[in-house]
């Protein structure tokens, strides 16, 4: 695998507020759109890294012939966890983010979520900002807005005259992207565990180490949004059954993870999680690893 990945050092700035990681698997239109976005709408200076899995769609000529963006390119797609960790290499800031492809960063994510940041004055926490998705998924922690589901459809003048309506309150249990956390938590957790590869449960088991390594502070930021399309990625992949990775790793479920320790979707306090494990949930976690051995 590793004599497929070659590494491009575009970028010669040493000193970014943010880096990004994005990789992207033949999404050349999204991609582009998430540049567009990244550029237009940061108040801060951005460092984009894209992992390029494949490529052969254009992406990796459009990559070949900018000098704007650092970017890895891999022959084969790693998937999520691979593609993130080889990326680490690049970092040019103290914060690390994990977005998807097809996002679209609305005004003032970026602020948001550094004042947020100054604000916990410490490096145990996880942030996400908020994401706007166009299909009610029964997702808590998103809003739901239909601005297109494709790029041929996307209403980004719209978008953008509106987005404001979709500012809420603070909600518990950050996990999903775009996310950020400090690099040197990044580094002592090892970042994405890559039994999980090429991706599926990856999102909870980086947010169980950190809870691991004594993270509480997992928020969502209400007023740092992102348009996302919705996995125009994952639905192509083959999946890897991370639901029972995650139950044999962890002994618990991710689902139990979410709604007990993280609270997942609840309004935000600043109360911290104050985790109360019962017999019963207990018992009923063993006895899902046990089925989760068996299969």
């Amino acid at each position: 695998m590793i004599e497929n990945i070659s590494k491009y050092e575009i970028t010669r700035d040493v000193n970014f507020d943010f880096t990004i990681f994005i990789p992207t698997w033949n999404n050349l239109g999204f991609i582009l759109n998430c540049l567009d976005s990244i550029k237009k709408n940061s108040m801060l200076k951005i460092q984009p890294i894209v992992i390029i899995n494949d490529g052969k769609d254009g992406t990796l000529d459009w990559f070949l012939n900018q000098n704007e963006f650092d970017y890895i390119h891999s022959i084969e797609n790693i998937g999520i966890c691979y593609a993130l960790n080889i990326a680490r290499s690049l970092v040019k800031s103290d914060y690390i983010i994990y977005a998807n492809d097809d996002m679209y960063f609305l005004p003032d994510w970026d602020k948001n979520l550094l004042l947020e940041i100054q604000k916990i004055g410490n490096k145990a926490f996880m942030l996400s900002s908020t994401m706007i998705e166009p299909d009610d998924t029964g997702n808590k922690c998103i809003s739901l807005g239909n601005y297109g589901k494709t790029l041929a459809d996307f209403q980004e003048k719209r978008l953008m005259s509106e987005y404001q309506q979709y500012f809420r309150t603070d909600w518990k249990g950050s996990t999903w992207p775009p996310n950020v956390v400090h690099r040197d938590v990044w580094d002592l957790v090892g970042g994405f565990s890559v039994e999980f590869s090429p991706g599926m449960y990856s999102d909870p088991d980086f947010s169980m180490k950190l809870y691991q390594a004594g993270v509480r502070h997992f928020k969502g930021v209400g007023n740092s949004l992102v348009y996302h399309f919705g996995s125009k990625s994952t639905k192509r992949v083959k999946k890897n059954k991370g639901r029972n990775t995650f139950l044999m790793k962890w002994g618990m479920t991710a689902n139990h993870f979410s709604k007990v320790y993280l609270q997942t979707g609840s309004p935000w306090d600043e109360k911290g999680v104050k985790v109360s494990e019962n017999y019963a949930s207990k018992m009923i976690n063993t006895l899902k690893r046990m089925l989760g051995a068996l299969e």
